[in-house]
């Protein structure tokens, strides 16, 4: 297989061209591309695409390279406007397409830019390495509003725009870490705002599922994708009191098999088990189907509401195991239309 090509992070991006734009403010020609540092010391080379003045301040822009990773903000050109600073001292600011923490929980305090501590260190770094004069930076990502829309943000109380994030500087693709640092970012944003009872959900079926149904707060509901069971261990860590956990048994049932990464190519079907469960509950073999949908689909409604409800106990089960019985789990499984097909434990405190 061809090896995976690293890009580099929008903080790093944010770095080079507030170091671009730094040089230019000082009188010196604008560089086709400039060096700066990583936080591990590595230094590296990032292309100047953009440059630009308005009234006492110097803009440059870099475009973002992913590489092979499937990043939203892939190809967005990352924008810094410097000017001397007024105040005599460092100031960081976001213009358009850059977000604002609205909620307690993150790195970043409420009323502050979504601009995490490393890429503000990093920004900072490269801008002392032209001068040591204090300067005010605002850093932009023109259509960064509408991409916001697509990522974590507005789940997390981040408004206006993205995040400019980072720890390393370098995007590897297909990042696990990334995730589950996202993951981490949510969960703590649901304890900050005393969230109690969160909702966990695979994905967009769930989520969409989850509002229908029921009376929660943004920040209450946390999509899990496949990594079950790094976020059941960290939300064990949690102030939580009960957990709700909702969604499609295509993903779900294959949290009572013991797959607590549910990505199709890290784990089995859940087909077979499901099946085999179907046969338990009616005492009779369903069609054959190659998916847990169609399973459910070809069962009249009583029946299939027989098997779900056998199924939601099951799901929990494991997850009570999972979380060594020290919370309660509510389990609730909809079909692809966000229908209820039935569920185990009680789910009156979400309604």
């Amino acid at each position: 297989m061809k090896e995976m090509r690293t890009g580099f992070t929008t903080g790093t991006c944010a770095a080079a061209a507030a170091k671009a734009a730094t040089i230019a403010l000082c009188g010196d020609p604008l560089p086709g591309h400039v060096e700066i540092a990583l936080p591990d010391h590595t230094r590296v080379s990032l292309p100047v695409e953009a440059f630009g003045e308005n009234g006492h301040a110097v803009s440059a822009a870099v475009r973002k390279d992913a590489g092979d990773d499937p990043d939203v903000t892939d190809g967005c050109l990352v924008a810094a406007s410097v000017c001397w600073s007024e105040s005599g001292e460092f100031t960081i600011r976001n213009g358009e397409g850059v977000g604002v923490v609205t909620k307690p929980g993150l790195s970043i305090p409420p009323g502050e830019p979504a601009i995490n501590p490393v890429p503000r260190r990093m920004i900072r770094d490269a801008v002392n390495e032209v001068t040591q004069r204090a300067v005010s930076v605002t850093i932009s990502i023109p259509g960064g509003q509408e991409l916001a829309e697509k990522t974590f943000n507005p789940r997390l109380g981040v408004v206006g725009g993205l995040s400019i994030l980072g720890t390393s500087g370098i995007v590897r693709p297909f990042s696990t870490p990334a995730l589950r640092d996202a993951l981490k970012c949510a969960l703590s944003v649901a304890t900050a705002c005393k969230v109690l009872l969160p909702v966990l959900v695979p994905g967009r079926i769930g989520a969409k599922a989850a509002k229908k149904h029921f009376r929660i707060a943004g920040e209450q509901l946390i999509e899990v994708g496949n990594e079950w069971g790094f976020v059941l261990d960290e939300a064990a860590k949690m102030q939580f009191e009960r957990y709700l956990i909702l969604g499609h048994p295509g993903k779900l049932a294959k949290l009572a098999t013991g797959e607590w990464d549910t990505h199709s190519s890290r784990s089995k079907s859940a087909v077979p088990f499901v099946e085999h469960l179907a046969e338990e509950v009616l005492g009779r073999s369903v069609p054959e189907s190659r998916t847990v949908e169609g399973i459910f689909s070809v069962l009249e409604e009583e029946n299939a509401g027989k098997l779900a409800q056998m199924l939601s106990y099951r799901i929990g089960q494991a997850i009570t195991h999972r979380l060594s019985g020290r919370f309660p789990v509510s389990v609730l499984l909809v079909n692809m239309r966000g229908e209820i097909l039935g569920h185990n434990g009680d789910i009156t405190a979400w309604q």
